[in-house]
């Protein structure tokens, strides 16, 4: 059995959904350690020479697992070298949707993602706003937000905001629940105008306690007892205004991302 193995997506568009398969794959194997890299947007053949030509230099011999959702038979046939293990998830597919839908597949480079101007001119404008809006910045503007995010410090908002403007495309704003807010158990007036698009992020008291401790040991700010009452006072503060909750101790930010959206009954473009 190999203790560790060189793992590479190769694609031409982004790479996302290969990569995202690719490691969906891989940990089923967690006894095995994988060094993993990423190759977007590789659409020739002298592209993909150069890029065949690092993955085996840096490899060494030994034969690495190259996962790639390539279109273009010449440029997939640089990369089916004997020298490395080559994996397309995705041609199979295609060849059985082909013979089911008796048609062929176009076959265009990450053609989900050629999206329009309009749509595109969303997903940047929601990246804007996201960084605008991090962290309790310019709460006038929440109107224009499709998602408000709340939580205690260091629950996990702004990664979560940024994913769902990035990958999501949705306007997100995230707001700390400081002590101002927690003692008195209230939310400012551009939150209470917008709590329908509005959801609480909670972890658990143990999980922050051990997130706080990393960056700001044996403070006040980081003792169990801090980070229960905070958790609690935010809980409260959900009940009162009933906002939906996400639990977030234990799951990935896209798992948060999609459950946020999935709450607010939105559709990612």
């Amino acid at each position: 059995m190999w203790q560790s193995k060189d793992v590479y997506y190769v694609s031409d568009s982004t790479g996302i959904l290969i990569t995202n398969i690719g490691q969906a794959v891989l940990c089923q194997f967690p006894e095995i350690s994988f060094q993993e890299e990423r190759f977007p947007f590789v659409r020739t053949v002298p592209e993909a020479q150069k890029v065949l030509k690092k993955i085996l230099k840096q490899s060494a011999g030994r034969k690495p697992i190259i996962f790639s959702t390539i279109v273009n038979p010449e440029v997939r046939e640089i990369l089916r070298s004997s020298e490395v293990e080559y994996f397309d998830p995705l041609e199979s597919l295609l060849l059985s949707l082909e013979d089911c839908l008796e048609t062929k597949a176009l076959r265009v480079p990450g053609f989900s993602h050629h999206i329009n101007d309009v749509m595109m001119n969303k997903r940047v404008e929601a990246i804007h706003f996201c960084l605008e809006h991090d962290d309790g910045q310019k709460v006038s503007e929440y109107n224009d937000a499709e998602i408000i995010i709340l939580g205690v410090s260091r629950a996990g908002k702004t990664p979560v905001s940024v994913y769902l403007a990035t990958q999501m495309g949705f306007k997100t704003a995230n707001f700390p629940l400081t002590s101002e807010y927690l003692h008195e158990y209230r939310l400012p007036k551009g939150i209470t105008e917008n709590i329908k698009n509005t959801v609480g992020l909670t972890p658990s008291p143990e999980f922050l306690h051990s997130v706080r401790e990393k960056r700001y040991a044996g403070s006040n700010y980081a003792k169990m007892g801090t980070c229960r009452q905070e958790v609690q006072e935010a809980k409260q503060i959900f009940m009162k205004y009933k906002i939906p909750v996400i639990q977030s101790t234990g799951k990935s930010i896209e798992e948060i991302a999609t459950q946020i959206s999935q709450e607010l009954k939105l559709t990612r473009i």
